[in-house]
């Protein structure tokens, strides 16, 4: 009789990557989950409230420390994200238990909604192309630069965080590759106005590894350090984690990501899913990068909201270790 092998335990088994650590990586990135806000916003069907806050205590209890909410939008613009009043008092339990509830705001109305019901940490979102800026805020890149800067002043002279979106940093769908001194003129706007941190958004997924350093050394060249920077990668051609890799080289310490790589875009229809937070943990984990997550958790958190949407997880990483089919 043939005994069955037994199964292998510690670093390298099957659920836990072998640790190999490489030089000039930081020693802890702070992942910013953005699944329940830009991962669900894409949602044809609309996700119940209650499933939404259910994922995002999950999410907390995974050990991510910054778990972006909601956004208050006008409830038309991204109707999946209307019940953002419902949603956020719901997460008072979490909140209260140290995490970070970002949420987004396009305006000023959108940040007396935030502020009537206690939010601390706010977004704003701007684009780095006119294209974009046009589809998406109905305005210029300087007219929305504008508009954004009495809602981060008044943000900040509440005591609020303040971080700031920039899109299109790498490529339009209708403008093609971005200039880095366009992407740098406006990353520099919202640094100057007051957001304590900036997320450089690849939101159709054409950027590269070189492209990725080349622009955070522009970036550091006109006075936006590393440290006040976050990358926000879509993985359209595979590239995502490269690009993530490429950006930790260079100093980067916050990396945004979306559990079980849901998400895209609804204004650039060629934005395909986010990097899924379970392939970059895999990553990091592999390189000996402290996370504070578990990724068993956030594995079965993907699970769990998968069989909601009705369809598996497009992550490798939560496909791999929870044998879907």
């Amino acid at each position: 009789m043939t005994e069955s092998p037994t199964p292998a335990t510690g670093p390298g088994a099957p659920g836990l990557p072998m640790v190999v650590r490489a030089e000039g990586l930081p020693s802890r990135v702070r992942i910013h989950e953005v699944g329940p806000r830009d991962g669900l916003q894409n949602e044809k069907t609309v996700v119940p409230t209650d499933v939404k806050a259910e994922f995002v205590r999950r999410l907390a209890a995974a050990g991510l420390t910054t778990v972006e909410a909601t956004s208050f939008v006008r409830p038309e613009w991204v109707p999946q994200l209307a019940d953002a009043e419902q949603l956020f008092p719901m997460l008072d339990e979490v909140r209260e238990a140290g995490t970070d509830l970002p949420v987004l705001v396009p305006n000023a109305r959108g940040l007396d909604r935030a502020l009537a019901l206690g939010a601390r940490h706010v977004a704003v979102f701007a684009s780095a192309t006119e294209s974009f800026a046009r589809r998406n805020l109905n305005r210029t890149v300087t007219e929305s630069l504008a508009m954004f800067e009495p809602v981060v002043t008044r943000a900040k002279a509440e005591g609020l965080r303040v971080r700031g979106y920039l899109s299109m940093c790498f490529g339009d769908p209708w403008e093609g590759p971005v200039p880095e001194a366009q992407v740098v003129r406006a990353a520099a706007a919202l640094h100057a106005m007051g957001c304590d941190e900036l997320s450089l958004g690849d939101t159709i997924g054409v950027a590269t590894p070189g492209q990725v350093g080349s622009l955070l050394r522009a970036l550091h060249a006109a006075g936006v350090e590393p440290g006040a920077l976050a990358v926000h990668f879509h993985d359209t051609y595979g590239q995502a984690l490269s690009n993530t890799l490429a950006a930790l080289q260079h100093g980067v310490t916050v990396v945004d990501a979306s559990a079980g790589g849901l998400g895209g875009c609804p204004y650039a229809r060629s934005a395909t899913g986010n990097l899924a937070t379970e392939d970059l943990v895999w990553m990091l984990h592999g390189l000996g990068i402290d996370t504070g997550t578990d990724l068993g958790a956030l594995v079965a958190t993907s699970d769990w909201l998968a069989a909601r949407l009705g369809r598996p997880s497009p992550s490798r990483t939560v496909r791999a270790l929870s044998h879907q089919e």
